[in-house]
């Protein structure tokens, strides 16, 4: 069987929906050898290092449009033109990785299905320009009539499909992003040492990992910690946006530059060590699809304190602390049982530990393969 994939964040994103791609992708590869091709479909190569991060294989392999030159071209082709190359290409079914399905593939006989990380556009639009959350809206529901399936990475975000899109139950698939291992090794002295010293990391501190911008919150951890004691800083690593500014102002009003760092351009192979330098995690977003980060941290042996009013809860477990994304005293005594030597700490790191087990190892691939056999077939 012949199986395209939308490819655009495969070679072009380097957070979340292109991490997903890529480590869908790469699993597949492994399972479908000798069984199945995988065709990747992008608008042109994006970037090196990432379209490296999967490799072409006897199974594997990139499409780039045949004709399509400029930019607007390529838009055009990813939306509309690819169709008729699947159907040329014998392409037996096709996977929107993130969100989107090209115009006319249910016309085309061609089944699809599409994987929805998250609504967040519809739930929180004041994120948006206003033009960009009718566009999106209109993509939303377009996509939810062409699919066949519908992957939902979280119960969060089925329940948003159902209620946002009207779609039914029976349509949505809810199958959990997997999560590497590499978070799950402990660094060496050694390397613990030089990143310290690269970064001049605070002797103790809190972390939070994930891009700058305001649905994110970081702001609430900055007010929070000058409520907890002086010599506990406060690490943001991410993406800069003009939100980063609003903190920096915060900052400086509030003389707090020696206490919060803001690391920018982070490789992601020194994250398992800044997570496992830290003392606690805080992760104050107002809405997520998922929350991968939380579970890096705890597979860094890090206590979690979250914001409730999406699926951090389901991704965190019932053992770590939520707050109100409003509240800085509520998120400050959370922090507070969160340092080193608070009572349960220990405890609730373990039992967090055993709850994220069933991320570790989840085989995506298998599901995923399935899904489309049904689709294949017939059922529903």
């Amino acid at each position: 069987m012949i199986i395209g994939f939308d490819a655009k964040r495969i070679v072009s994103n380097s957070t979340g929906l292109g991490s997903y791609a890529r480590t869908l992708i790469n699993s597949m590869s492994a399972l479908a050898k000798d069984k199945h091709q995988l065709w990747l479909y992008a608008p042109n190569s994006g970037s090196d290092n990432l379209r490296m991060q999967v490799e072409e294989n006897d199974t594997v392999r990139y499409v780039y449009p045949r004709k399509a030159r400029s930019g607007i071209a390529r838009a055009y082709w990813r939306a509309h033109g690819i169709v008729r190359e699947l159907k040329a290409d014998g392409v037996e079914i096709y996977h929107g990785l993130t969100g989107e399905l090209p115009f006319g593939i249910k016309k085309s006989g061609i089944p699809s299905v599409v994987t929805i990380h998250d609504l967040i556009f519809m739930r929180h639009p004041e994120y948006y320009n206003p033009i960009d959350v009718r566009l999106y809206t209109m993509k939303f529901h377009r996509t939810c009539k062409e699919a066949d399936r519908i992957i939902a990475i979280s119960e969060c975000t089925k329940r948003d499909i159902m209620q946002l899109g009207g779609v039914s139950e029976d349509k949505i698939d809810v199958i959990y992003q997997s999560t590497g291992s590499q978070f799950l090794r402990r660094v060496s002295d050694s390397e613990m040492q030089t990143v310290h010293a690269d970064y001049d990391l605070p002797a103790r501190f809190i972390l939070n990992v994930g891009t700058v911008e305001q649905r994110k919150n970081a702001l609430l951890a900055v007010k929070a910690l000058r409520h907890l004691p002086e010599d506990i800083s406060l690490v943001i690593v991410g993406r800069h946006t003009p939100y980063t500014e609003k903190i920096k102002k915060y900052i400086s009003e509030h003389n707090m530059q020696q206490r919060v760092r803001l690391l920018n351009h982070v490789p992601y192979d020194h994250l398992p060590v800044i997570y496992q330098a830290a003392e606690a995690f805080v992760y104050p977003s107002r809405y997520e699809g998922f929350g991968i980060p939380i579970i890096e941290a705890i597979q860094s042996g890090l206590p979690v304190v979250a914001c409730t009013g999406s699926c951090l809860e389901e991704a965190g477990g019932p053992h770590s602390l939520y707050v109100d994304p409003d509240d800085e005293v509520s998120l400050a005594a959370a922090l507070q049982q969160s340092l080193i030597g608070a009572a349960n700490r220990d405890i609730r790191i373990n039992q967090s530990r055993d709850y994220i087990r069933r991320f570790e190892g989840n085989d995506v691939a298998s599901q995923v393969m399935k899904i489309y056999d049904k689709v294949v077939r017939g059922i529903h």
